[in-house]
């Protein structure tokens, strides 16, 4: 009697860029029992959960695999893949994608560079101290801040396009959550608020985050805005909205839901 063949779901990465396939003018990652093409020297192939009730698998590659809209095969970077790709399919991508960073980012012990060697799907322990590494994962807070029947908007340099999104920070080490909501938006906009509620999170895999999402309300202060991280920021009711984030964020998700409040008054 033959051994069953376990066909796998394949994530192959060149950095951030993910290979997809065209099948019957829809967009997935590759499927099949062996890998979509060669694994290179030095690349290990992760195990990385389940895609669809089959085994989900990664791996990167040392160059992009050329292809365009007309080929059966392309690449495209995770944001984008987003738009094309099964919510599953890019969910696990994003996993996927911090993994393999993860890989890149300890294969030497960090406190006598000894190399280290794997010993679970997410830990890995140097032979010689024993020191133990695990996948880094940064939390940030992101906030929806009302005042009446309008919401705090803001325009951060880092952002990649024109879109106004919301104030948004990394924990600091002693922080609450709480405590890390209350500094960012008074260093970044100089403003008090109150009626603190959490809303949600979301893995941010851009290359390893996690974001906590909150609402509040506007209690005091002027908007003064921290330059080296905002250029712009403003109050907007539901009828002047600037542009705001892609679907992809929590920051769209709070801002959704408070669209939808209003729209039910």
């Amino acid at each position: 009697m033959e051994e069953d063949i376990e066909t796998c779901g394949w994530f192959v990465f060149y950095k951030d860029q993910l290979l997809i396939e065209k099948k019957n003018g829809m967009y997935t990652i590759p499927f099949g029992t062996e890998p979509p093409m060669p694994v290179p020297v030095g690349s290990t192939i992760h195990t990385i959960g389940e895609i669809e009730g089959r085994t989900a698998k990664t791996f990167s590659v040392h160059a992009p695999v050329p292809g365009s809209e007309n080929d059966r095969h392309l690449m495209m970077d995770l944001r984008s893949s987003y738009d094309v790709l099964p919510w599953e399919e890019y969910n696990v991508g994003g996993k996927a994608f911090q993994i393999l960073n993860w890989d890149k980012n300890s294969r030497y012990c960090p406190m006598c560079g000894i190399p280290t060697v794997q010993i679970s799907p997410i830990a890995k322990k140097c032979p010689q101290c024993r020191q133990e590494i695990y996948p880094r994962i940064s939390p940030a807070i992101i906030v929806l801040i009302r005042r009446e029947d309008s919401i705090l908007l803001v325009h951060a340099r880092n952002f990649r396009g024109t879109f106004n999104g919301l104030v948004a920070g990394f924990l600091e080490p002693g922080e609450t959550l709480e405590e890390c909501v209350h500094r960012e938006v008074l260093e970044e906009t100089g403003l008090h608020i109150k009626n603190l509620k959490y809303f949600g999170s979301q893995p941010w895999p851009y290359p390893s985050g996690i974001m906590i999402g909150f609402t509040a309300d506007y209690e005091s202060g002027n908007i003064k805005l921290q330059q080296e991280e905002l250029s712009a920021g403003a109050f907007y009711t539901k009828d002047n909205l600037p542009e705001i984030p892609k679907k992809l964020s929590l920051a769209r998700k709070l801002i959704d839901a408070w669209l939808e409040e209003k729209n039910h008054l």
